[in-house]
C-alpha cells in the first residue's frame, strides 16, 4: 500500500545543520520512503540529494565526536594516562609491534 508523502520542509539556507540524531533519524525515513515503488522519480531524485547532503553532515559529526573522545590507558610505567583519541590510536599502532619478546599490549586496556 503506498504511503501518504509526508509534508516536508527544505531547511532554509541560514537554518543551521541538524543534530546527528535528527539527522540519522531523517535519513533512516527517507531510505524507507525510496524503497516504495510508488514515488516519482523527481521526489527520488529530490530525496538522493538531500540524502546526501544529510549523509555528510552525519559525517562530519562522527568525525568531531571521534575528536573529542577520550581514551583511559596505562602506559608502559603502570600509571593510567587520559589521551586524546587519535594520539591513543597513532601510539597504540607504535605500541603493536612486540619488544624483544614482550607478548603484552604494553598495559594497554583497550
Amino acid at each position: 500500500m503506498p504511503r501518504a508523502p509526508k509534508n516536508e520542509k527544505k531547511p532554509a539556507a541560514a537554518a543551521s545543520p541538524p543534530a546527528f540524531e535528527e539527522a540519522l533519524a531523517r535519513l533512516e525515513e527517507m531510505v524507507e520512503d525510496m524503497e516504495s515503488d510508488q514515488i516519482p522519480l523527481e521526489e527520488l531524485i529530490r530525496k538522493y540529494e538531500e540524502g546526501t547532503r544529510l549523509y555528510h553532515i552525519c559525517e562530519k559529526r562522527l568525525d568531531e565526536a571521534q575528536g573529542r573522545i577520550e581514551i583511559i590507558r596505562k602506559n608502559r610505567d603502570g600509571e593510567t594516562v587520559l589521551e586524546s583519541f587519535g594520539e591513543a590510536a597513532t601510539e597504540a599502532t607504535a605500541d603493536d609491534t612486540p619488544e624483544s619478546g614482550d607478548t603484552q599490549k604494553n598495559g594497554e586496556l583497550f
